[in-house]
């Protein structure tokens, strides 16, 4: 069974961590004993336990007479390591998982979230109860079943069989690595994580999929604190699939912690000027920005920097936006979306112009109810947990351009009067509906002339990234870094010109 390739609906946080697991934990001193699940992490059979509950609440559905209904079930176990002051700090191992229930009737819906298989009955009783209290949407209706195209594991036995002394091993070399290539820094924060994922859908209307996944996560914070000054790098990576014993996120981090010490003095510089964002602060700005952007309801209700803008120009003419939920490697990659409604590749933005936004099921027909929109149906867009029912959002988005993509370097020389930004601070407070952002970094260089000349203390950042975007903008080459770097964003370093602000603190 190929769904979900991964966990269809992945936690939004750090690119680099997995998901904690708080139910037990082990001293580094007894790390070696036998992992309580056995030689791997995803316990045999827990797949089809998976959906055996989920079967067992859908016949609940059905002897409680609920017209429509889907289920999705989860459990995942793993490990996770903490690293603070050079040294492991904690090693835990457990697991956490769950279920929910959306039952629809009529245009309305309810939802409710179980732990315990035996409260089934009552969960249900919840969800109507909500449902009675819901408002009614016309022509909102559960998905019936559809052809989709298989797709590859993420499940990958290297990481289900790690155990709690494979991730202090690997600890170990990411401490010593750091120690040997820069003898002043120190990890003061950061660690390992790796989980195995069972997951199983199923609906009333004949979707079913089932299947099993894994991640893995690593992430460091180097601080070097000599001479009255303190100056930190963070960087982190994930995968499914098994990351290599130091992963090259821990040399970046180093990189920052050396080279925003002895900042230098600038005079304050008026007006735009060239920036070159790094693929991680580029991120956080466009995520927040650009994703809402192509959220279908939020363009209806006139909330999106788009609205109105279908079929125009909204960025540069060589750059283009993809959402491809059936990416290789990606970090929402599936089969069918939230809602059971098949995933697909699709083109957001062709050559600058917005072809089209994004949709789930219920947002669609409400959105057409409300008279906001004439025509809306769903995309394959929806997103979802055990959590929460689903709602519009995005699968993998990824960036293109077609002119030559720079490399890092040569991006950096294309400036005769710059800064390179490699983090920001303050990324939610972006407007999404104006695309207006300022925000702070502390890790800032100053470039003259092409070359680096050092790095300053603070420095604000203000500007439009509707108007960046639309300007003379150059999409740097695609990361090859190790592992996923920006979860479900795939970017790269961007130079903008005479369109962003940097104000020296």
């Amino acid at each position: 069974m190929d769904w979900p390739a991964r966990a269809v609906w992945p936690p939004l946080d750090s690119a680099a961590r997995v998901r904690r697991f708080p139910l037990g934990t082990v001293a580094h001193s007894c790390a070696s004993r036998r992992p309580w699940w056995g030689e791997q992490m995803l316990p045999d059979g827990a797949v089809e336990r998976v959906q055996e509950v989920c079967a067992a609440i859908g016949k609940a559905c059905e002897d409680a007479g609920v017209a429509q209904w889907d289920v999705l079930g989860e459990q995942s176990y793993g490990l996770d390591l903490n690293l603070e002051a050079g040294r492991i700090t904690m090693v835990g191992a457990g697991g956490e998982g769950g279920f929910g229930v959306r039952v629809v009737d009529d245009g309305r819906f309810g939802f409710a979230r179980l732990v315990d298989p035996s409260g089934a009955e009552r969960a249900v009783d919840q969800a109507m109860s909500i449902l009675r209290q819901s408002p009614q949407i016309s022509g909102f209706e559960l998905p019936a079943v559809a052809e989709t195209a298989p797709l590859p594991s993420a499940f990958h036995a290297d990481v289900a069989h790690l155990k709690a002394e494979d991730l202090m091993d690997r600890a170990d070399a990411m401490l010593a690595h750091v120690a040997s290539v820069s003898p002043e820094a120190v990890v003061t924060g950061g660690g390992l994580g790796a989980s195995a994922t069972a997951a199983a859908f199923l609906s009333s209307e004949g979707i079913e999929r089932a299947s099993s996944s894994t991640s893995m996560g690593a992430g460091v914070q180097v601080t070097i604190d000599v001479d009255g000054q303190l100056t930190s790098g963070w960087e982190g990576a994930s995968s499914d699939d098994l990351l290599p014993e130091v992963p090259d996120c821990v040399d970046l981090a180093v990189t920052w912690a050396e080279c925003t010490r002895d900042p230098i003095k600038v005079d304050p510089v008026d007006g735009p000027q060239d920036v070159v964002f790094s693929e991680g602060a580029f991120g956080s700005l466009f995520g927040m920005i650009v994703g809402s952007a192509i959220n279908g309801p939020r363009m209806a209700r006139q909330e999106s920097l788009w609205s109105g803008r279908i079929g125009k120009q909204v960025m540069a003419s060589h750059l283009s936006l993809v959402d491809d939920g059936r990416l290789a490697g990606g970090a929402r990659t599936a089969s069918i979306d939230g809602d059971g409604v098949p995933t697909e590749t699709r083109m957001l933005v062709e050559s600058g112009r917005l072809e089209q936004v994004n949709w789930s099921v219920r947002d669609a027909a409400k959105a057409m109810a409300d008279g906001q929109v004439e025509h809306a149906q769903s995309t394959g867009s929806a997103i979802r947990s055990i959590d929460g029912p689903p709602s519009t959002g995005t699968r993998d988005l990824v960036l293109t351009s077609s002119q030559r993509r720079p490399t890092p370097d040569e991006l950096v020389a294309q400036m005769d009067d710059g800064w390179m930004v490699h983090s920001i601070m303050g990324a939610h407070t972006a407007n999404p509906t104006s695309g207006d952002f300022s925000v702070t970094t502390s890790s800032v260089l100053r470039v003259v002339d092409g070359e680096v000349q050092g790095a300053i203390r603070q420095a604000g950042v203000t500007g439009n990234l509707a108007d960046a975007l639309s300007g003379h903008v150059v999409l740097g080459s695609p990361n090859q870094r190790d592992g996923r770097t920006g979860r479900h964003l795939h970017l790269a370093d961007v130079l903008f010109s005479g369109t962003i602000g940097v104000n020296p603190a």
